[in-house]
């Protein structure tokens, strides 16, 4: 189960009204992009051990800034913060905020051990967008539900930007209290220093 929620720990929310969405056609399908990273992923894990932390971190930096639309979940994640700070300081933050993303995963998941990544099911989400249903089934554990909220991006590429852990809880908006409390407390550039922090600790365990 800790492996499971590992998973969705770092993925994060947004709500955007349909009003809000770019309105180019769609070129991928929702349920093409969640299979295409859970390949890309276990592919990796397979490799783990082998490519270690670095090697991880290269071979998964692509998928995840392929599947998820990072910039747009930084914005939302950093709150009304977001529209005081400065273009630079924006721009840190998003990279600060991939960097830590991409590291997570590939401190977390170092090696394959029989896991599942099944996609189950798409349709329409009720605020916009679609949602995927996905099952995580490690190795001797039960089952966990992953449900993934996709939305075009400005290129009207469909673009993953919240997880729901067990259907329902938002880790973006999980995210978004966290941040929140950091940026109120010690300020935006302490956030986008906790980040870096946090990022580099991961390569170095």
């Amino acid at each position: 189960m800790k492996f499971a929620k590992s998973l969705a720990l770092f993925f994060l929310a947004i709500a955007f009204t349909a009003s809000a969405l770019p309105a180019k056609a769609e070129t991928n399908s929702a349920t093409e992009v969640v299979k295409t990273f859970y390949a890309q992923l276990v592919d990796t894990m397979k490799q783990g051990d082998s490519l270690g932390f670095a090697g991880r971190y290269k071979k998964l930096e692509p998928a995840v800034e392929s599947a998820f639309n990072l910039p747009l979940m930084a914005r939302f994640a950093a709150g009304p913060a977001w529209n005081t700070a400065s273009p630079d300081e924006q721009q840190r933050l998003v990279a600060a905020f991939s960097d830590f993303s991409v590291a997570n995963y590939a401190s977390r998941f170092t090696k394959y051990d029989g896991e599942r990544f099944d996609v189950l099911d798409e349709k329409p989400a009720a605020g916009g967008g679609t949602i995927v249903e996905t099952k995580l089934t490690p190795k001797n554990s039960e089952p966990v539900t992953l449900n993934y909220l996709l939305r075009p991006d400005e290129n009207g590429q469909l673009r993953i930007v919240d997880v729901f852990l067990d259907a329902t809880i938002s880790e973006l908006a999980t995210r978004r209290a966290e941040f929140s409390s950091i940026i109120k407390r010690d300020g935006f550039s302490a956030l986008v220093a906790t980040l870096n922090g946090k990022a580099k600790k991961m390569g170095a365990s």
